[in-house]
């Protein structure tokens, strides 16, 4: 990272505290929204979305597994956790599509180089420099290309060539008018500071509540004002954290998936008609063991399960080529055995939701895994 972008960087991070809410983007020729949630931590798809008809299901998890009668049934071989109550809704209504024994190329059980890997699109931790959501922006007209990431920094996804800014709610109190008018005239003859500055208080004055707060309802509110502007990003992503699970999951995991469903729920609720063009992706870098450990909780593992949200999704079902949890088909004798490429999938729901040839997404987005047959009738436009 060079000097402008850390200044730039650490000076959005923290423009909550010198200013109210505002900021103008480049004007885009699309009405489409596209929104990554990434779950940092390994979320545990067996628990999340849970193949409770698997016989060997029960046996594994023990008492870490779930009772389907506590659960909200999806079909003959899946539920989906009790905690997900909004998300079920949307299922129900065929605006969420559920994907299972999913996994990005990694293979080893390393928090940081499995982020890596899923965030930059490459097949080995650090081959890429850059993300491939940045690498998406590229992709549309030159007016679109401008993304807003709800984090402290730009996340790794974010990473590139292609123009993004963040933004973070703050807990600390507001700075007055005569404060940032003082700022403004000190970086005024600047030439570096007064663009990261201007930037800065644009990007803080697009959000539509400067002292928003950090739950995940807020977020998800957040995110949605800003991409409900006519002249806003249409590309976001949002980091959720905390869903490593090695010990007392059952408790944990509910309280995750209960955020995860506020931050879903306010981003529908918050983009209204704006919803039925917009797609959401949830994806984490890994799952869990299918045996839960001796802590009451389960290890890092491999294939795990992500949710494609959204207005323009062919929801409705649970789509799977599932291996089965019977100890010889488990992924080096303890993992789910992933069986689609998440790098596939997400190809497939960027071409569709944009508009692009997924030949040309395929290659640009993963240029080192884009062999796989892409996903036909994610999106419904």
């Amino acid at each position: 990272m060079n000097r402008r972008d850390f200044l730039r960087f650490s000076t959005l991070s923290s423009a909550t505290f010198f200013a109210s809410p505002y900021l103008s983007f480049a004007a885009t020729n699309t009405d489409r929204r596209f929104i990554f949630i990434i779950q940092r931590g390994a979320a545990d798809g067996l628990n999340t979305v849970i193949p409770y008809a698997d016989p060997a299901y029960a046996k594994l998890r023990g008492a870490l597994a779930i009772d389907v009668a506590q659960a909200t049934k999806l079909d003959g071989l899946f539920a989906l956790h009790a905690s997900l109550a909004e998300t079920a809704k949307l299922y129900a209504s065929g605006q969420a599509l559920f994907v299972h024994a999913v996994a990005s190329p990694y293979r080893d059980r390393s928090h940081f180089d499995g982020q890596n890997v899923l965030e930059t699109g490459g097949i080995a931790p650090y081959q890429m420099k850059d993300g491939w959501m940045n690498r998406l922006l590229t992709l549309l007209p030159s007016t679109q290309n401008e993304a807003i990431a709800i984090a402290s920094t730009v996340p790794m996804a974010l990473r590139g060539k292609a123009e993004v800014t963040s933004y973070a709610p703050s807990n600390l109190p507001q700075a007055s008018d005569d404060l940032l008018m003082r700022v403004s005239q000190l970086y005024a003859e600047d030439a570096q500071l007064h663009s990261i500055w201007a930037a800065a208080m644009d990007a803080n004055n697009m959000a539509e509540d400067a002292s928003a707060k950090q739950d995940p309802a807020s977020l998800g509110k957040l995110a949605a004002s800003f991409l409900n502007k006519t002249n806003g990003p249409r590309i976001a992503m949002i980091e959720t954290g905390g869903w490593d699970t090695h010990t007392g999951q059952e408790g944990h995991l509910a309280r995750q998936l209960k955020s995860l469903d506020a931050l879903i729920a306010t981003l529908r609720d918050g983009l209204g008609e704006n919803w039925q063009k917009t797609t959401v992706l949830v994806a984490t870098e890994f799952g869990r063991t299918a045996a839960a450990n001796g802590t009451g909780g389960t290890d890092h593992g491999t294939g795990s399960a992500a949710m494609i949200l959204g207005g323009d999704v062919k929801g409705g079902r649970v789509l799977s080529d599932w291996p089965s949890l019977n100890q010889s088909n488990l992924y080096e004798g303890r993992d789910l055995k992933p069986t689609l490429n998440l790098d596939t999938l997400i190809a497939s729901i960027a071409a569709a939701s944009f508009g692009v040839d997924a030949d040309k997404v395929a290659k640009t987005l993963f240029p080192n895994n884009s062999n796989s047959k892409l996903i036909d009738g994610l999106i419904k436009t």
